[in-house]
């Protein structure tokens, strides 16, 4: 609004004075109508509130339930291992930072502390907090803007706004009112905005917005209103904890009828329904997945990415598009020259060597502001000089003293140069550089092949294509000149020194990222406030797009309705021009087409965006506060590539953790069998609910969290593209599997309990039928001892089926079991905790179960082994399909090669 207003008219908009400011009392009132210059603290939640909404989840509540049930059935100790579970759980989500607090936390840091302004007609320095709309501030050179400006006088002044706009050289200001058709941040030449930086000259601004109104507000509100959406993760976990509720629920009701059709207690068979209920739910399950996610934390720690957000781990293993900001993640953020034009002609920089160059490089050098000592000190143009020059032997402060500095003429924004004098041993020399068309025009001279030579038309009109050759390879181009007569302050019949083409270049490791997220099925977008001939370049370099009709700026996405944006995002690799609004908004529409996307980025620009994506990634080293704390995953290393080495980190976590819960549910669903066709058949309960809590809480959580430990193939999972943010956890065979091993679990079960009362019939010369099998099982002894063989092959069997699940596609004979010595660890104290159970007395009377010989222990052992032996014949089993449909294949490419050397009808033979 206040940019296309001359500064008359702004200044009378906000009722100032440009001589004298506010007064004292009308900045008093003004802060009442206003407030603070201060951004909004976000409410925050205190520890209770946290752990109660950790709490929230369809999983916890199944817990809960289980601790009634347990209490119900008088289990204490079982009701005080689930509580256990459920706070360990809440505990590990509180401890997880809250993003958005942080995030607007560091926002509020940003704030410049100390402002100068004008009031009364007097110059003060206060908190930059009191400052309010219409005051008078004053700008120079190292100073932060304190509150969003429209500038009222700009003296060479340059402002550097990459961390808002992602424009990586520092903007030159004005003061004269733009078109109403301007539209964004970094084209607003006269305003200054909040955080930025004065890297040159000096200004003064009148304060047009404060705090929450600036422009960075408008960033801390997009922060703070964004909500944290559920990983596909957490959404399946979800559905599952709502399915295993309505099995839980379903089961109760249909054994109540069963108890009512069958005319049994019906107080015994609510029991039963109860601890069948129980068996339907993997108790240590929420555990498991929140311990082998904060386990996976060393893991990435290791491949240079700290984790912010648990859950985003195995988020990132999902991602099929990585939309990274431009500057500072695919780029250096720091210029670099990269061409030259020497000699009549385009050289790269290494191409400088060898060649007569002295005069161009000691303008480079000595035309300069900038210092390269412990600190990077100047303008990246300027730096971008200083490095060339390094890189070729000189040294500037060496050179300073041999040709010192002696008069000067500063930049301004209308020559668009800045010439330097200095004194050498033949006199006085100037060296000038700025924009390249208008020096070409005022040069006489040529200093060519080491000569100085005049400067014909033809020679200028090459110099001019160049300039247009490297400026259409989005180079920024500065033209360099010397002067050795008249006035050398005049910038004028200049000696034409050379050409130097510089831009910001791609990060060497960045390309051989976009190629390896091409091989794993992933996208790579493009996300810039630059502009788009530059964003195009880089793109260009770094393969993410090929041609320019894959590029789109803010200003298009503002003229297309949200289904139309949502028709044509899957098409542009490059967005350029675009705020953070915009930002916002292609993620959340590609989030809309099915996408899940992963957001990088550095800057203040970049921290809602990064919020809104599924997995916010920010720089560690080179990024703001601002975009670390409202990031998911923190790259250590600030290398485009590692997003890499962490997705492929993510894909083989989420792999274990799929194999973890369909471990675990495939050994639910055998507790559920065995327990159900029990009942059904009219036999007493085959497992006490003490006995499914044991295997459920103890036995099957050791070796679950070894698979959640276990190595995968990192290289054949990248090759695969990544899963489908509709994929469920039975997807892809899961729930196969989880059929097949539960109904194994489940019959070997069944078979150890009915091997007791069959071996008591025969004994006895009694015929087995099911009636006569259900009678002796009344017997107490008989019933402990069945119990018993029951329980150990259900914890047993288990322990074998997770041997098989590291890997259901290789024999237990390839595997390299040293690869995860937990896993072994896993067994054996799993083996262990078995037997503490039936052979220690203590345990023996708490879980009513009745000691084992050697030789039941052996059978019972063979028996356990069933699902391995299973697991064998599948694989054997695919393995003849697979060389099967291969010896199809290579017979009928046999068949199609002979057909083709067969001669046609009519040919000779």
């Amino acid at each position: 609004m206040y940019a296309a207003k001359n500064t008359t008219e702004v200044i009378r908009a906000l009722e100032s004075s440009s001589e004298k400011g506010l007064s004292q009392l009308e900045a008093e009132t003004r802060i009442q109508k206003y407030g603070t210059n201060q951004l909004k603290e976000q409410k925050k939640k205190g520890i209770l509130a946290l752990f109660m909404e950790q709490l929230n989840d369809p999983l916890i509540y199944i817990l809960m339930a289980a601790i009634a049930i347990s209490l119900f059935l008088k289990e204490a100790g079982d009701a005080a291992i689930i509580a256990a579970v459920i706070f360990l759980n809440s505990v590990v989500g509180v401890i997880q930072e809250d993003k958005a607090r942080k995030a607007i936390e560091a926002l509020q840091q940003l704030s410049s502390p100390k402002a100068l302004v004008m009031r009364g007609g007097e110059k003060y320095e206060i908190p930059s907090s009191k400052l309010v709309p219409g005051d008078i501030v004053f700008l120079e050179a190292g100073r932060q803007v304190p509150a969003d400006l429209r500038l009222l006088t700009a003296v060479n002044l340059k402002i550097e706004e990459s961390a808002l706009t992602g424009e990586s050289v520092p903007v030159d200001k004005t003061t004269h009112e733009l078109p109403e058709s301007v539209t964004g941040i970094g084209d607003k030449t006269n305003m200054a905005y909040m955080s930025t930086t004065v890297t040159y000259g000096r200004g003064e601004g009148i304060v047009t917005a404060t705090g929450m109104a600036t422009e960075i507000g408008r960033i801390a509100g997009l922060i703070d209103s964004s909500n944290n959406e559920m990983t596909p993760l957490q959404k399946r976990l979800a559905d599952m904890g709502k399915l295993l509720s309505m099995v839980a629920v379903s089961v109760c009701a249909f054994l109540f009828l069963v108890a009512v059709l069958q005319h049994r207690d019906i107080g015994d068979m609510l029991l039963t329904a109860i601890s069948l209920a129980v068996a339907a739910v993997p108790e240590g399950l929420a555990a498991i997945v929140t311990i082998v996610l904060a386990l996976s934390v060393s893991r990435m720690v290791k491949v240079g990415t700290i984790v912010r957000r648990l859950p985003s781990v195995e988020t990132l293993g999902a991602v099929n598009t990585v939309c990274s900001d431009k500057t500072g993640t695919l780029t250096q953020n720091r210029m670099k020259v990269e061409e030259c034009y020497l000699d009549g002609e385009i050289i790269k920089e290494k191409e400088l060597d060898g060649r007569d160059c002295s005069l161009f490089l000691e303008a480079c050098t000595l035309c300069n502001d900038a210092v390269i000592g412990e600190k990077r000190l100047g303008d990246p143009t300027e730096l971008a000089l200083l490095d060339l020059t390094q890189e070729h032997g000189l040294k500037k402060g060496e050179l300073e003293r041999k040709l010192p500095r002696i008069d000067e003429r500063a930049f301004d924004s209308e020559r668009k140069r800045m010439t330097t004098v200095h004194k050498n041993g033949q006199g006085k020399i100037a060296y000038i550089k700025g924009a390249a068309d208008e020096m070409i025009d005022q040069c006489q001279n040529i200093w060519i092949h080491g000569r100085e030579a005049a400067f014909s038309s033809k020679a200028k009109q090459d110099a001019k294509a160049a300039v247009k050759e490297m400026a259409g390879r989005a180079y920024r181009v500065l033209a360099v000149a010397a002067k050795k007569k008249g006035d050398l302050k005049d910038e004028k019949n200049m000696i034409f020194l050379g050409l130097v083409g510089m831009i910001d270049p791609p990060r060497q490791e960045a390309k051989g990222a976009v190629e390896s997220f091409q091989r794993a099925h992933v996208d790579t977008v493009m996300i810039t406030g630059d502009h788009v001939d530059t964003a195009f370049a880089i793109a260009k370099k770094l393969g993410i797009a090929k041609e320019k009709k894959e590029c789109m700026t803010g200003a298009e996405i503002e003229e297309m309705s949200s289904r139309e944006f949502g028709e044509r995002v899957e098409k542009i690799h490059v967005f350029a021009r675009v705020s953070p609004e915009h930002k916002v908004r292609i993620v959340e529409a590609l989030k809309s087409r099915g996408k899940v996307v992963a957001m990088t980025g550095d800057g203040v620009n970049d921290a809602p965006s990064l919020k809104a994506a599924d997995v916010g990634i920010a720089m560690g080293k080179e990024g703001t506060d601002v975009a670390r704390s409202a990031a998911d995953l923190v790259l250590t290393d600030d290398n485009f590539a590692t997003i890499e080495k962490a997705m492929k980190e993510g894909r083989g976590i989420y792999e274990n953790i799929r194999k973890t819960i369909l471990f675990l549910l495939s050994s639910n669903f055998g507790e559920i069998i065995t327990m159900l066709a029990a009942v059904l058949a009219g036999f007493p309960v085959p497992l006490k609910a003490s006995h499914i809590l044991w295997i459920n809480l103890i036995t099957d959580s050791l070796p679950a969290l070894a698979l959640g430990m276990d190595k995968n193939d990192g290289d054949a999972l990248m090759k695969e593209p990544p899963r489908k943010s509709t994929d469920g956890l039975f997807s892809h065979g899961g729930l196969a599997c989880t059929l097949c091993y539960g109904v194994v679990i489940g019959i070997i079960s069944l078979l150890a309990f009915l091997t007791i009362p069959y071996m008591e019939l025969t004994k006895q010369g009694l015929p087995v039928t099911i009636q006569n099998l259900e009678k002796i099982l009344r017997l107490e002894p008989v019933l402990f001892k069945a119990q018993t063989h029951a329980f150990t092959v259900l914890g047993m069997s288990q322990l074998m089926h997770a041997i098989g699940m590291r890997d259901v596609n290789k024999s237990v004979f390839k595997m390299k079991h040293l690869d995860n010595p937990y896993m072994l660890l896993a067994w054996g104290v799993g083996i262990a905790l078995q037997a503490l159970v039936t052979e220690v007395p203590y345990f023996v009377s708490l879980f009513g179960t009745s000691r084992l010989s050697l030789s039941e222990w052996m059978v019972l052992g063979g028996l356990s082994s069933v699902p391995l032996l299973i697991h064998e014949l599948l694989v054997l089993s695919e393995a003849l399909q697979k060389g099967a449909g291969e010896i199809h294949l290579k017979k009928a490419a046999e068949g199609e090669e002979h057909k083709n050397e067969s001669p046609q009808p009519g040919e000779a033979v």
